[in-house]
């Protein structure tokens, strides 16, 4: 018996989805989250699931960050992008950071049950536009390996700080104390090989679906 993990912030699409997979895989058990910080939970607490569906856009996700730093941390875990982002570019760049497939939320039941049933067997899907793409750049190959060098919470920082937040907002929603933040910075740093906050935000900015948006704010001197 399966175990599917579905990861979307809209309860509309998670309903669509959990009946389009009952329709193909009726024993299949499936489990949910609405945010990546809940995500990060139930992959963790499912060390055994056969695969995750992931939306792009979910809160707290930016890009494919979220989507390599999963396969950094759980690389026995196959990943599928479902997401309303149907450009043959985002759909190349989702397979290159790892994902193995990408089904189009546009998709009907058909579609999605010979999608997933490839994937369950180990193979790649996606459609052949995604194939036909130009492959992601080197330097945001680069962006993803330093990425997927960093903890969970120093992961989890990085994407506070890509939000805008600041180091003493940041201690605050996680808990900790600000020199905490400031020694997660330094490690930071270090793994992206980042002089600034600033640099390092823009590092991690090239896994975003518009690297061109991104949230800048002073370095707090470190």
């Amino acid at each position: 018996m399966a175990t599917l993990l579905i990861a979307d912030d809209h309860p509309l699409f998670r309903e669509a989805l959990r009946g389009a997979v009952a329709r193909v895989l009726p024993e299949a058990t499936l489990k949910e989250a609405d945010s990546v910080e809940k995500l990060y939970a139930l992959v963790e607490s499912e060390p055994d699931a056969d695969l995750l569906l992931l939306d792009l856009n979910m809160p707290g996700a930016q890009g494919f960050s979220a989507l390599v730093h999963l396969r950094a941390q759980h690389p026995e875990l196959p990943v599928v992008v479902v997401s309303a982002r149907e450009e043959p570019a985002v759909m190349r760049r989702a397979l290159d950071h790892g994902a193995m497939g990408f089904i189009p939320k546009s998709a009907d039941s058909a579609t999605l049950g010979q999608a997933l049933a490839r994937v369950l067997e180990g193979d790649r899907w996606a459609p052949p536009a995604a194939l036909a793409a130009p492959a992601a750049g080197a330097e945001e190959h680069d962006a993803a390996q330093r990425v997927a060098d960093l903890t969970p919470q120093q992961f989890r920082v990085l994407q506070m700080l890509g939000a805008g937040l600041l180091n003493k907002q940041i201690a605050y929603d996680l808990g900790v104390s600000e020199a905490t933040i400031k020694a997660h910075m330094t490690a930071i740093l270090r793994k992206l090989g980042a002089n600034n906050r600033t640099q390092a935000v823009l590092i991690a900015g090239r896994l975003a679906l518009e690297p061109g948006a991104i949230t800048l704010q002073p370095d707090e001197g470190d």
